[in-house]
């Protein structure tokens, strides 16, 4: 799948991973989509790099189709990424008692439910594009967690909503086959991103030294170069790739 020319949302991208994203993708010709519930900095990314933002909640299905319809009027839209999502912490019995229910319930509709909300919806438009030459229609790719393998304690929310999105991706892709539109997945390890950088210092260092290596926290440049991989390379699909450096998290 070409970047040059084709219109890509990117779901998050207003800052992190999606940021680093819509980046990449803006760098090699491509116009760019940002759906973020960051109105002021998803407007002023889109700005720099000459993209398009629309303040979107993933798990609304009114406002996923707004984003998908101000894709088409962009152009071909080729690709959706899905960075959007929240990491709650909050243990399944705590001092206070037992895990909010709410917040569980709000970890699935984000992170889950909003992912697959946007994949239907923008692989319902992509199935009715003309195939490019390799017979593709589409490019769809999303963020889990190594959270999905390795919960930690306070994460029961987060790698539930995680290993929801592992556990779709290989259906979705058999589903998806006859239309020619491909499904990846990212598993990312300890990332860079505005919502780690809330954590104090000395976490964030141990955190990266808990990396074999290299033991360093990873960039969103990192998780935009796997991306711009898997749009070029036709024979990545139905897979989850872990971007972690090797780590496997402990339980604390």
């Amino acid at each position: 799948m070409q970047i040059q020319d084709r219109v890509f949302i990117v779901t998050g991208g207003a800052s992190g991973l999606g940021e680093g994203t819509a980046r990449m993708l803006a760098a090699n010709g491509g116009k760019v989509m940002i759906a973020d519930m960051n109105a002021e900095r998803g407007e002023a990314v889109a700005r720099e790099i000459d993209g398009v933002y629309l303040r979107c909640d993933v798990s609304n299905e009114a406002d996923g189709q707004a984003v998908v319809e101000k894709a088409l009027s962009l152009g071909k839209l080729a690709g959706l990424v899905n960075c959007a999502g929240i990491a709650p912490a909050e243990k399944t019995v705590g001092k206070n008692g037992p895990h909010n229910l709410a917040v569980y319930t709000k970890t699935i509709m984000v992170n889950l439910v909003g992912t697959f909300n946007m994949i239907r919806l923008a692989s319902d438009a992509m199935s009715k594009n003309e195939p490019e030459n390799t017979g593709e229609r589409g490019v769809l790719i999303s963020t889990a967690s190594v959270a999905a393998y390795d919960g930690q304690i306070g994460q029961a929310a987060y790698a539930a909503s995680k290993g929801g999105v592992v556990g779709m991706t290989l259906p979705i892709a058999r589903d998806l086959a006859r239309n020619g539109i491909r499904n990846m997945t990212i598993a990312p390890g300890i990332f860079g991103t505005p919502m780690l950088f809330t954590m104090p210092q000395e976490v964030q260092d141990a955190l990266a030294a808990g990396v074999p290596f290299p033991s360093r926290l990873g960039k969103p440049e990192d998780y935009a170069k796997l991306v711009k991989h898997i749009l070029e390379n036709d024979m990545l699909n139905g897979e989850v790739i872990r971007l972690d450096g090797a780590i496997r998290m402990p339980p604390k």
